[in-house]
């Protein structure tokens, strides 16, 4: 039994139903059986139905080993109330589907699902603010502005920060020899909050648009409704432990669903619980929060995000790159939706790595029983996809797992986005005369200058900062002498001049370190007491 993985794309719900559908029909063994002294040929029990299919399921990539007896059992009734089976006399469109030995047999001809129509989409691209953007109105001309001649100290700095001497940093970053023209200084709009948002926005789709590998998103996230604001929040407005903290304080968990996850999440021993205890106590807390979740008015993942978070489990073979799209998909989640799947899936997480925890139901594992009760509350769709349990079970277990990573904020997102806003709002060139800022620094063009005024200021243009360095160097009183002397020598490889300039003799420099006047050996007392002590010794040996 070979199930195809169904990679991210369009309709992808739509072709597991489809693809399962397929090899269902195609490989399910038939025979002959016999039912009330009746024999019918090319059918099936319900029992062989569930052993053969959830097998299929389980093998299944798209699935998972996770997929439970019951899980399978349900998605035979969908195949029953979709026509895909009947029962040996013909009935069908009754999900009324059990786990026995009554015959089924497949109709004549079953339709696959058809790929919903959409219009074909249009490319949005979302045109970030640029330095050449003009204002409305302005125009772009050559201004003549006066010429600011490139000094060396430039060079010298960018050596210094590199850690190389000047002329190692001139022969990497060579000037170009011949006319340079004349550069044109350009408008830029001031970076609005609304140019913000907007660049987290397309930034932040586009990252998911690559990792997903497909050409638009439009055919599964409805872009107008991502909203830039719940991305901003969901990044910078979180506590130290990553949850995020909402603004809005009625849209919190109620005090006593918070209290009774608080309760098994941190769940020790019997005797240091404040809770009253007794027989199911456990159970009891558990059904409250089920309960709870259960009534929510949509899932916590939402319903227009459903085929965002459906494509992304095509990823699940490359675990790295499903947990990236995973990062930025719940980036896009409503702030009171990401702190309620972030407490739910860290309680889950607990439960099950918690061995003192009393089985909470009979019939299942802790495990099972977690994807189970909370999956359907994470995902599901609004229409009736049939697939959605099976998705969703193999969502919540590969969250569950994976929580504390998918959760995070994605760092390498962040970091580029926060680059690409800084770039933007850097110091803008205006045209003189034209709101001209006095403040600015940056040289407005280079001219060509000759090789020996380019020599002169290398030599002698940066003398005086590399000087006020050197005496930084000498009267930092923090420096040790042994720091100091490390930290002068080092400077003197690099800068022979400027140190010659400094200290022009041995003596100059010595004067730094001046050296400590020796301390006298003090006379011993018994050597002063008794000075002829060894020829007295020396007499009593002759004797």
């Amino acid at each position: 039994m070979e199930h195809r993985i169904v990679g991210p794309g369009p309709y992808r719900a739509t072709k597991l139903w489809n693809e399962t559908v397929e090899l269902f029909r195609a490989k399910m063994p038939l025979r002959k059986h016999r039912c009330r002294f009746k024999s019918y040929e090319h059918c099936f029990t319900a029992t062989e139905a569930v052993d053969w299919l959830h097998e299929l399921l389980r093998c299944s990539q798209n699935f998972g080993p996770e997929v439970t007896r019951k899980q399978t059992v349900q998605l035979l009734k969908k195949f029953l109330k979709n026509h895909v089976i009947e029962d040996i006399k013909g009935k069908w469109g009754q999900e009324d589907f059990e786990d026995n030995r009554h015959l089924y047999r497949f109709p004549p001809s079953s339709p696959l699902k058809p790929y919903p129509k959409r219009p074909p989409y249009q490319k949005d691209v979302i045109k970030f603010p640029e330095w050449d953007d003009p204002p409305p109105g302005a125009s772009q001309e050559n201004i003549p502005v006066r010429p600011v001649v490139m000094v060396s100290a430039l060079i010298e700095a960018g050596a210094l920060a590199v850690g190389e001497n000047s002329e190692m940093w001139y022969k990497r970053h060579s000037i170009a020899i011949g006319e340079v023209p004349a550069c044109r200084l350009v408008h830029r709009r001031q970076l609005t909050e609304a140019n913000v948002e907007e660049i987290w926005k397309t930034m932040t789709l586009s990252y998911l648009q690559k990792i997903l590998g497909l050409d638009s998103l439009e055919e599964v996230l409805d872009v107008k409704l991502v909203n830039s604001k719940f991305i901003i929040h969901n990044v910078y407005s979180v506590s130290k432990q990553g949850v995020v903290i909402l603004d809005d304080k009625s849209k919190e968990l109620p005090h006593w669903v918070l209290s009774a996850m608080k309760c098994l999440a941190n769940w020790p021993n019997c005797s240091d619980l404040k809770q009253p205890m007794y027989l199911g106590f456990e159970k009891d807390v558990f059904k409250t929060i089920a309960d709870y979740y259960a009534h929510l008015k949509e899932p916590l993942l939402t319903f227009h995000l459903f085929d965002a978070f459906v494509n992304v489990l095509g990823l699940l073979p490359k675990e790295k790159m499903t947990i990236e799209a995973f990062q930025i998909c719940c980036l896009l989640l409503p702030p009171e939706n990401r702190r309620k799947l972030q407490l739910l899936m860290r309680m889950m997480a607990r439960i099950c790595l918690n061995k003192e925890m009393p089985p909470l139901c009979d019939g299942f594992g802790t495990r099972t029983l977690m994807v189970q009760t909370f999956s359907r509350c994470i995902l599901c769709s609004k229409d009736d996809v049939d697939l959605d349990d099976l998705l969703a079970a193999r969502l919540v277990t590969f969250l569950m797992d994976n929580y504390q990573e998918i959760l995070k904020v994605p760092l390498a997102l962040q970091t580029s986005i926060e680059e690409r806003v800084a770039h933007l709002r850097r110091v803008q060139i205006k045209y003189p005369g034209a709101d001209m800022d006095i403040t600015l620094s940056v040289p407005s063009f280079c001219r060509q200058i000759s090789p020996e005024e380019f020599e002169y200021q290398r030599a002698y243009g940066s003398q005086e900062p590399l000087a006020a360095l050197l005496e930084e160097v000498i009267t930092d009183a923090k420096l040790s002498s042994k720091e100091k002397k490390k930290k002068l020598k080092q400077f003197q490889k690099s800068y022979p001049e400027v140190y010659q300039e400094r200290f022009p003799t041995p003596e100059s420099e010595a004067l730094l370190f001046p050296e400590k006047p020796k301390a006298k050996p003090q006379l011993l007392m018994w050597a002063l007491k008794n000075p002829f002590q060894p020829f007295q010794r020396t007499r009593s040996f002759r004797m």
